[in-house]
């Protein structure tokens, strides 16, 4: 098996400065993806505005409910995507949260076969979700690096780390497990989704400063203050339907212009504060309807069962948000 050390640093250097959707799964309310919605859905988020700046994909990501989708599912999902873009794809691997009957030798078992599966589909790369169950066990930090390494020799691929809090569940690393994580030779990076801990956040991005390892911000409501903190690439839900918002903060801080980045970090804001905010749960379902408002989905394939229930006046506050900032310049 060809070592995912050299791949590693290859993607790294490839995805730094671009942006990620991490896209979401159009579905019936049933829950079960739609393959052609699916397709219409990919080719408008990556042929429209701001996609001049993305340099990849996530699938089976949480925006996308990959760890609630049945094997055969993630593999039509993952086909889709394959068959839309050369863009490397990094694929999401883990347990649902909330499943305290697994033990820790379970849920790693679990992320080995589905990173081993996203590998033998075409990823790129694996994003390797929080171990809920080793957070308990006296070794857990070395248990989280024997995690990373065995994904890594299992599938030959580069790993991406996945620093999650809130209520998603999972482990949030030390800064000092981060740092290690990053050392890794076949650790392409590391995305933070600490949510509102902005001090979690600035730890982490500060522990991976120089190792050479991608900082991705995954920071929907911290997006432009991450990039000041040191993050280098972004990988975040809130582009799943509105990727030029996204893209739009990353360019202008990259370009070093502070007015545009100002202005692009205040209609992203304006985006986030109504799109993610408690449950936090349900910003999948409230991109889902910017993404209807977009033409991106049509309406029957805007349902997100696995979220909290929707109400009508969030509905109302996201309409009303996109339409604002479509009137600005």
């Amino acid at each position: 098996m060809t070592s995912p050390e050299a791949p590693a640093a290859a993607l790294a250097e490839r995805l730094r400065g671009t942006l990620l959707p991490a896209a979401f799964t159009p579905m019936d309310t049933d829950g079960r993806p739609l393959p052609d919605a699916l397709a219409a859905y990919a080719a408008g988020l990556l042929g429209g505005p701001g996609h001049d700046t993305v340099g990849g994909v996530a699938v089976w990501a949480h925006t996308g409910r990959g760890l609630f989708l049945s094997e055969r599912e993630r593999a039509s999902v993952m086909g889709v995507w394959r068959a839309a873009t050369d863009l490397p794809i990094v694929a999401g691997a883990g347990v649902p949260h909330g499943v305290p009957s697994n033990t820790a030798e379970q849920q790693v078992a679990a992320t080995l076969a589905m990173a081993e599966h996203a590998a033998g589909l075409g990823a790129d790369a694996i994003m390797v979700y929080p171990c809920a169950a080793l957070r308990a066990l006296p070794d857990r930090d070395a248990r989280v690096l024997d995690l990373h390494d065995r994904v890594a020799e299992t599938t030959g691929l580069p790993v991406v780390a996945f620093l999650l809090h809130g209520e998603a569940g999972g482990y949030p690393y030390p800064p000092a497990l981060v740092r290690e994580l990053l050392l890794r030779p076949w650790t392409a990076g590391i995305k933070t989704a600490t949510l509102f801990d902005a001090v979690a956040c600035q730890d982490a991005l500060a522990a991976g400063q120089d190792t050479g390892a991608l900082l991705i911000t995954g920071e929907d409501r911290m997006y432009g203050p991450s990039f000041q903190w040191g993050a280098q690439a972004a990988l975040v839900g809130i582009a799943a339907a509105r990727v030029e918002l996204s893209a739009r903060v990353l360019r202008s801080f990259t370009d070093g212009d502070s007015a545009a980045f100002l202005a692009a970090s205040a209609r992203l804001d304006a985006f986030a504060a109504v799109t993610f905010h408690a449950p936090i749960e349900g910003y999948i379902q409230r991109m889902m309807w910017a993404a209807v408002e977009e033409g991106l989905i049509t309406e029957d394939a805007a349902n997100d069962p696995f979220g909290p229930p929707p109400s009508r006046q969030e509905r109302t506050a996201v309409l009303d948000c996109l339409r604002l900032l479509d009137e600005q310049p």
